[in-house]
């Protein structure tokens, strides 16, 4: 029997495990893996997320699962058997998703993004419009557990779990919406049909085979050349089914921080007073 190698605070070092690509600053590059440790943080978890950063850049997460309405992750702790760790998170019902799909497929650039593998900005507001947030509004939406000792929610290994879920994140987005009820094929599906609607198949069709599609372009550019716009009633072609906003941004600053790192004017242009009026009109 060999004897386990411990680093840090007896914690048994792995080699194969899943590393995170990020070796130091901040995890996750796009919007959406942002976005999603952004909300995480806003709940005041304090260091507990932080802490298992270490984790994951050191390889520790031995398995990363995502699935319909769950997470699953093994994690090597202290303890010669590793951790299971696992973070829930309701799935929409069908109702729901038809509503997000309608609203997807009723414009060109949405629908285009989605085909080439992204999400578009603004598809946190067609979930909300559906009722239905695309990420966890509150921590109590995130059913949280693993096996270890640690009373804290989330505990390290949750946490290292969560750095690599974002990264997942960024390598595939519809991890997200796998993890929200949805698979990609399912809803590429739907948005193909929605865009186009059903085909009926001719007699020759049928008799005949058909011949191999023609590769398609790859991108964004490419997938909207492939889209047939669907029949719009003319009065309302100018006015888009859903708002086309950015993200909200991760990290929001003072209103007054720009005016906090001026000098006191000088007396005549009123001193320390102009600095209170000014501070008073900006917020």
């Amino acid at each position: 029997m060999t004897t386990p190698e411990y680093w840090g605070s007896r914690t048994v070092r792995v080699e194969g495990g899943i590393r995170a690509r990020s070796t130091r600053g901040a995890i996750g590059e796009s919007w959406w893996s942002k976005r999603f440790l952004a909300v995480l943080e806003s709940f005041a978890l304090g260091t507990r997320l932080t802490r298992g950063r270490n984790y994951a850049r050191a390889g520790q997460v031995l398995r990363l699962d995502v699935m319909q309405g769950l997470v699953k992750a093994t994690v090597q702790g202290s303890r010669p058997a590793p951790y299971k760790v696992s973070i829930g998170l309701a799935t929409f019902p069908d109702p729901v998703w038809a509503r997000v799909e309608q609203a997807l497929a009723g414009e060109a650039l949405g629908a285009a993004k989605l085909l080439a593998g992204e999400l578009p900005p603004h598809v946190e507001d067609v979930f909300a419009a559906a009722g239905a947030p695309l990420f966890p509004a509150r921590f109590a939406d995130l059913a949280m557990r693993c096996t270890c000792p640690d009373q804290a929610v989330p505990c390290k290994h949750l946490a290292a779990t969560c750095y690599l879920l974002a990264e997942r994140f960024d390598a595939d987005p519809f991890l997200i919406l796998l993890w929200r009820g949805r698979p990609r094929e399912t809803l590429l599906t739907a948005l193909r049909t929605l865009r186009s609607g059903p085909a009926e198949p001719t007699p020759a069709e049928e008799e005949e085979p058909a011949s191999p599609a023609p590769a398609s372009p790859i991108g964004t550019a490419g997938a909207l050349s492939t889209l047939t716009e669907p029949e719009v009633e003319p009065e309302r072609f100018w006015l888009p089914p859903v708002p086309l906003t950015d993200p909200e941004p991760s990290f929001a600053t003072e209103r007054d921080l720009l005016l906090r790192q001026l000098p006191t004017p000088p007396p005549d242009l009123g001193g320390p007073e102009l600095l209170r009026t000014l501070r008073r009109w900006y917020h």
